[in-house]
């Protein structure tokens, strides 16, 4: 008798568990998970070439800049069509370890990267994702910083070294700060540290559509605004024209997360269903979160991801499992809201047009191909679009659900030359 309660118990156990540690299907490959370690800045660049001469139509790395020690800054695009977009294929990125003491997030985006492309025609889920999206993967904003950071210490050392950049900056405060630097201009880009000049222009060149800003020593997802035009260090929100999607986005994560969503954070921190509005936190000003939103077409969410900082390297399998849901579940929400197309009389794509939705003061702006993207809150909204030369379009009614992306062209007439007086 007592053998089979022994086994009810150690199903229980069993069941508990995996029910904790969610998997996307029994036949995954994670034969990456032996022999936990972090990997140096050298190695992770070898580590990438070695996946695009693994998987050469799928991954192709690229060097999107260099840091005050002349450390390279690596990202790695995973996509169907690698280096050649298909029109309609939105951009995406998880960008990891801009503090380097923050280790967690830059070896969780390198299994990623393994899972995606080793799990690419092997999962039916993996497929459609990398099918249907341009992912961006870029380990370390900050490789001097992780290089100077030492394993195992759960808060920042002494000066704060290695959390700051060689320079000993903070380059989640480098950014223009929205509420001084308002207009984009050439001023914005002067006296910025290198790894920031980097991402800046990485960001406003391309056109990214969702990302996700991966730091550690806390254990929330946090949405904009950062920064508050009060100038109150925390405990007020600073609401941005989007808050319903940040809110979704930022869930999305955290429901995903087998702690997160449970709201308890680190040190006593409380949050609800484990996500927060980023000024209600503590204000950062001139913060990457804030960048995106404000001078490009990407929104981003800040996800910290463990209470220790640089959590040692046996507890990264348990870590992956953690977050591989989440990580995964965030890229495929790229696809709630409407896209399309800004088109002219002859079908040709119109750069840098306008998409407006009604009562929002949120602007996106279509790409060198006509292309937009315009994450969105499931309800009703009237869009519109515009171009300098052409005559506005009318405003289209489009219902926005959770479950796919609605498709909504517009098609641009030249305007009439005006009448001389």
């Amino acid at each position: 008798m007592w053998i089979f309660n022994y086994l009810i118990i150690l199903c229980l156990i069993v069941h508990v568990f995996t029910s904790d540690i969610e998997t996307l299907d029994i036949n995954e490959e994670e034969s990456f998970l032996k022999s936990p370690k972090y990997l140096s800045n050298d190695e992770l660049g070898l580590f990438f070439e070695d996946q695009t001469k693994k998987f050469p139509t799928l991954a192709k790395v690229h060097n999107v800049g260099t840091s005050v020690n002349n450390n390279t800054i690596w990202a790695l695009e995973i996509s169907k069509n690698v280096g050649n977009r298909s029109i309609g294929v939105p951009m995406f990125k998880y960008v990891a370890n801009m503090h380097g003491d923050e280790t967690l997030g830059r070896q969780l985006l390198i299994y990623l990267s393994q899972y995606l492309l080793e799990n690419y025609n092997v999962l039916e889920r993996i497929t459609t994702l990398v099918d249907s999206v341009d992912i961006f993967l870029m380990p370390s904003l900050n490789p001097d910083g992780f290089a100077s950071s030492m394993e195992g210490h759960c808060d920042s050392l002494n000066d704060y070294v290695g959390r700051s950049n060689a320079n000993g900056v903070d380059l989640n405060r480098d950014f223009p700060d929205q509420f001084k630097d308002k207009t984009y201009n050439e001023a914005m880009f002067l006296t910025r540290q290198p790894e920031t000049l980097a991402i800046m222009a990485w960001i406003v060149n391309n056109p990214f559509v969702l990302s996700g800003n991966i730091h550690g020593g806390a254990l929330v997802a946090s949405y904009p605004y950062d920064d508050s035009n009060s100038g109150r260090d925390c405990c007020e929100e600073s609401i941005s024209p989007d808050d319903s999607i940040f809110k979704d986005l930022a869930a999305t994560y955290a429901d995903h997360h087998p702690i997160m969503h449970k709201g308890d954070g680190c040190d006593n921190e409380k949050f609800t269903n484990g996500i927060t509005n980023g000024a209600k936190w503590y204000e950062v000003r001139g913060g990457m979160q804030d960048f995106n939103y404000v001078h490009s077409n990407c929104f981003e969410i800040t996800f910290e991801l463990s209470c220790c900082k640089y959590p040692n390297s046996s507890t990264l399998p348990l870590e992956w499992h953690n977050n591989k849901l989440s990580l995964i579940s965030f890229i495929e929400s790229i696809h709630l809201g409407v896209k399309g197309q800004v088109l002219d009389e002859n079908l040709e794509g119109i750069n840098h047009a306008e998409v407006i939705v009604e009562g929002n003061n949120k602007t996106i702006y279509t790409t060198e191909r006509g292309e937009y993207w315009r994450l969105l809150h499931p309800g009703v909204y009237k869009i519109y679009a515009r171009a300098l030369g052409y005559t506005q379009s009318a405003p289209s009614t489009i219902t926005v659900t959770k479950d796919k992306t609605e498709l909504l062209n517009f098609h641009l007439t030249v305007s009439p030359p005006s009448k001389g007086n």
